[in-house]
C-alpha cells in the first residue's frame, strides 16, 4: 500500500477554515450574513470546496462531535472506524477512561451492531426471526442471551416484528428514555435525544419510563411520546404513522417545520425553515429517496420559495407577495 502523502499547507489552512465554519453554523447562533460569507468562502477556491465536502463525509461519521475536532479524522482516513473514534474522543477530552467506560453518544453509536447513513434504511433479520426495519441514520445494539431478547436503539427510528421464540425469551427494547416491552407485537421506535416515540401498529406493548415508576400499556392503533420520568397522554395513529416505512412521508395538517426536520433526515447538509413559516399546516405525500422532489412538491404546492445556496445549504422560504 502507498504511504499517504501529508496534507500541503493550503489543504490544512482550508480544513481548518472549513472546521470553524461547520462550528458556526451548526451552533445555531448564525446569521444571515454569516450564510452569505460562508458561500462566499466556499466558492472562492476549489480547496475550500473539497474541505468542506471532506468536513461533510465526517460529520456524517461522527454527528454531534464539535467540526474542529472531528476534523483531526480526516488525517486518519486509513484507519479503521474504531482507531478513528478512539482519536477523536481524546482529543475531544473524552480521555482514557472515557474511552474505555463511558457511555458517550458517540461512542455507543459508532460501536453499534447495525448503522444506517443518511437516506438509507436497512431491513434486518434476527436470530430469532424477528425483523427490524431500521431508518435513516439510526444506530442499534442486538443483545440476546438466554434470558431475554433486547435491543438498545441509541438513536434514529426502527420498526420491529416480532417472532415467537421457542424459549419464551422476553423480547425488550430500551432506549435513554426508558423500555418497551413487546407483547407479541409490530411497533416503531424512535429515539430523540430528549423524548422517545411509540406506536403500536399490531397487538401491544409496555411502556416503562427510566426513571419512574409509571407504566402503560399500548394498543395497536395508539402512540404515545415519553422521556424519563413521565408519559404523555396516548394518541390515535393515523395514516402518517410509520409512513417512513413506505419510503414517503405522509404529512396530514403537519406544521412545516417539523416537515422539513423530518426530511432533513433523509438529506445531506442544512434544510432550513424561514421562521415566519414554521406553523404553516401541510398535508401530503413526500418521497424519503429524493427530497428534491419532496422539497419541488412543497414549493409548487403551498406558494413557498425553495432557496439554494448549495446542494448542502437549502432554505425554504415564503414566496414574495
Amino acid at each position: 500500500m502507498a504511504a499517504r502523502q501529508p496534507l500541503a499547507p493550503a489543504q490544512r489552512d482550508a480544513l481548518r477554515s472549513a472546521a470553524q465554519w461547520y462550528a458556526l453554523l451548526s451552533s445555531g447562533m448564525q446569521q444571515a450574513r454569516d450564510q452569505q460569507r460562508w458561500q462566499q468562502w466556499h466558492d472562492a477556491d476549489p480547496l475550500h470546496q473539497q474541505a468542506w465536502q471532506q468536513v461533510e463525509e465526517v460529520r456524517q461519521l461522527v454527528a454531534g462531535v464539535p467540526a474542529e475536532v472531528a476534523v483531526t479524522a480526516l488525517q486518519q482516513s486509513r484507519q479503521s472506524r474504531r482507531q478513528v473514534l478512539r482519536q477523536l474522543l481524546v482529543l475531544a477530552g473524552v480521555g482514557a477512561v472515557g474511552w474505555s467506560g463511558a457511555r458517550s453518544d458517540l461512542a455507543t453509536s459508532l460501536l453499534a451492531t447495525h448503522h444506517t447513513g443518511v437516506g438509507e434504511q436497512r431491513a434486518l433479520v434476527l436470530a430469532d426471526g424477528s425483523q427490524v426495519l431500521l431508518d435513516s441514520q439510526s444506530a442499534l445494539d442486538v443483545r440476546f442471551d438466554d434470558q431475554r431478547r433486547l435491543l438498545h436503539l441509541h438513536s434514529g427510528r426502527m420498526l420491529v416484528q416480532t417472532a415467537a421464540d421457542v424459549r419464551s425469551r422476553p423480547f425488550w427494547v430500551t432506549c435513554a428514555q426508558g423500555q418497551v416491552e413487546a407483547l407479541g407485537t409490530c411497533f416503531s421506535v424512535q429515539a430523540d435525544k430528549s423524548f422517545c416515540e411509540v406506536a403500536v401498529l399490531d397487538k401491544a406493548v409496555r411502556i416503562h419510563p427510566a426513571q419512574s415508576s409509571q407504566s402503560l400499556r399500548l394498543e395497536a392503533g395508539q402512540h404515545v411520546r415519553f422521556d424519563p420520568h413521565q408519559l404523555s397522554e396516548p394518541a390515535p395513529s393515523d395514516a402518517s404513522t410509520a409512513s417512513w416505512r413506505t419510503g414517503n412521508l405522509i404529512a396530514i395538517k403537519r406544521p412545516l417545520g417539523e416537515l422539513l426536520e423530518e426530511l432533513g433526515r433523509y438529506r445531506h447538509g442544512w434544510l432550513r425553515c424561514d421562521p415566519s413559516i414554521t406553523a404553516l399546516k401541510v398535508s401530503g405525500a413526500f418521497p424519503l429517496d429524493d427530497t428534491d422532489r419532496a422539497l419541488a412538491a412543497l414549493e409548487s404546492g403551498f406558494d413557498l420559495r425553495i432557496e439554494r445556496r448549495s446542494r448542502y445549504w437549502v432554505s425554504v422560504m415564503p414566496k414574495p407577495a
